[in-house]
């Protein structure tokens, strides 16, 4: 479970109003500024968002790493946050930003990919 490392804390107005996993996690879902594309999806935690929110700079916790990461420290393919809007009922986030290459850990533009047939 993640764990906070700095001696600050997200907002407790803000954080009342997220409604997390069992884990301590919010969905954050990530849209390109200007395109409107979704990119990606990924897991915060309280410590994930303050820090996003205080350096602008898109952050993580990796549940397969149990770590926080910034997006493009070690790839390049950074995410500079310009809105982070938390949905009507604060189970999900979702981040506008300038993204910097590829923002799928695959190489593409975007994680979504694969078109799955609707049937009309």
């Amino acid at each position: 479970m993640p764990v906070p490392e700095a001696e600050t804390f997200l907002d407790p107005a803000v954080a009342a109003r997220l409604k997390r996993t069992p884990d301590g996690l919010v969905a954050a879902i990530v849209q390109e500024h200007g395109t409107g594309d979704v990119l990606m999806l990924a897991w915060m935690d309280d410590e994930a968002l303050r820090r996003t929110l205080a350096s602008g700079k898109a952050t993580y916790w990796s549940r397969s790493r149990g770590e926080y990461w910034v997006k493009g420290a070690t790839s390049g393919h950074h995410q500079q946050v310009t809105k982070v809007s938390l949905d009507c009922d604060g189970d999900a986030l979702l981040l506008t930003v300038v993204q910097t290459g590829a923002a799928c850990h695959t190489g593409t533009h975007t994680c979504f990919t694969d078109d799955l047939p609707v049937e009309a």
